[in-house]
């Protein structure tokens, strides 16, 4: 498995994914058809959205429905020969800091039918040096409590739990877990 940039090589099968009902966006499940729909309409702007370090993009919308100003970041897809997931990475410049709406630097996921396979665990991996090549000097990771697998792709790649914290109203007020990971 490697992490790719999206490419029309791979939309195929990424959008086979979403017509499967997966979404990156665990939260918002509107949003798979709403890709569906952005990818119809004009697949090239799409996929040249997932690469943002400027953070030109549309605004992003928190599962409660707030728009909040895009951040710098890109998505990238796991690519084992057909899509396996996706894993992003979003900053602040010049500060490591993220604002209170956005729960960590990487988020990332799994379609169910390559899950347990390690590949989260590659992908996190293979993301690290991308992050500490934009000057951060840690990223922070959020999962939520009862889930057992993202904790154990977060300590596989060095991660250690900084807090225990309630995640915002827009988040439905769940408790979750923070976790740093050094960049070296």
């Amino acid at each position: 498995m490697q992490v790719v940039r999206p490419t029309t090589d791979h939309l195929e099968s990424y959008i086979a994914a979403l017509e499967r009902g997966w979404s990156a966006d665990n939260l918002r499940p509107e949003a798979a058809q709403e890709e569906l729909a952005s990818i119809r309409t004009d697949a090239a702007g799409f996929l040249a959205g997932t690469e943002d370090r400027e953070a030109k993009g549309s605004p992003i919308t928190l599962p409660d429905g707030t728009k909040v100003k895009r951040l710098p970041g890109f998505r990238r897809w796991l690519w084992d020969g057909e899509f396996c997931g996706s894993i992003n990475l979003r900053w602040q410049d010049g500060t490591p800091e993220l604002p209170p709406h956005c729960l960590g630097h990487i988020g990332y996921a799994v379609v169910p039918w390559k899950q347990r396979l390690g590949y989260a665990t590659l992908a996190l991996a293979q993301i690290l040096p991308e992050a500490k090549s934009i000057g951060l000097p840690y990223v922070e990771i959020t999962t939520d409590l009862e889930n057992i697998a993202s904790q154990k792709v977060i300590v596989a790649n060095g991660g250690v739990l900084v807090e225990h914290f309630t995640k915002g109203p827009q988040y439905g007020s769940k408790p979750s877990l923070r976790f740093r990971i050094t960049l070296v």
